[in-house]
């Protein structure tokens, strides 16, 4: 029988990509879509998927794992329950940060910025586009608060899916809606050969544009 691998053992030397100052675009939101679409293009595992840090009024972190659905001109938009522990933490203290991890690009995009809701017809033209029983599923949980088994979540399904048999489109619950981080720093992290990695960041400058600097790994 094998001994159990040492996670201190476990290491990758990247070396796919550069990143420098000459090669990235002027705004962060340019660069940050040239780079989503390169992991689409090359097919990394959920390449939509981010990692949301929140904090209570204390100061006390929470992350977890959303999808992001939409870059703006104003920032990264994603939709959730305002009645949630998310939800209740941005209502507590409106700033996030989102991580991105690319690993078949040996990528990092680090966001971090204040937190606003959506308007509510964006939020409406986005629940609306979701399959119907997504929109069922939005009626149907009581997101982040206890429950006795999963029998409750299953029947108040049931009970939605008749209460909008007749409805299509269903109306957005008033408790779900989309969320959009202003971002006021944005790093893009390129993995380099022995642990000297490409770090890029964007932070707001004096002339209401953005200045770009090299941070050391």
């Amino acid at each position: 029988m094998s001994s159990p691998l040492s996670l201190a053992d476990i290491r990758i030397n990247y070396s796919l990509k550069v990143l420098t100052p000459e090669a990235v675009a002027h705004s962060p939101l340019e660069q940050f879509n040239t780079w989503m679409q390169e992991a689409l293009s090359a097919k990394a595992d959920e390449a939509t998927a981010m990692t949301l840090s929140t904090a209570d009024a204390q100061g006390k972190p929470s992350a977890r794992v959303v999808l992001l659905k939409e870059v703006t001109a104003q920032g990264f938009v994603f939709y959730t329950n305002y009645e949630s522990r998310k939800g209740n933490q941005l209502a507590q203290n409106p700033y996030a940060a989102l991580t991105f991890f690319w690993p078949v690009l040996e990528r990092q995009v680090r966001i971090e910025g204040t937190v606003q809701r959506v308007d509510g017809e964006t939020s409406d033209t986005y629940f609306q586009s979701r399959p119907r029983g997504s929109q069922i599923g939005a009626w149907s949980s009581p997101q982040s608060q206890p429950i006795a088994d999963r029998n409750v979540l299953e029947e108040l399904e049931k009970e939605n899916t008749r209460k909008f048999a007749d409805q299509d489109p269903l109306p957005r619950p008033p408790h779900w809606g989309g969320y959009v981080v202003v971002p006021e720093r944005v790093e893009f992290w390129q993995g380099r050969p022995n642990r000297l990695h490409d770090r890029l960041v964007y932070e707001p400058n004096a002339e209401g544009s953005w200045s770009l600097q090299r941070l050391a790994p």
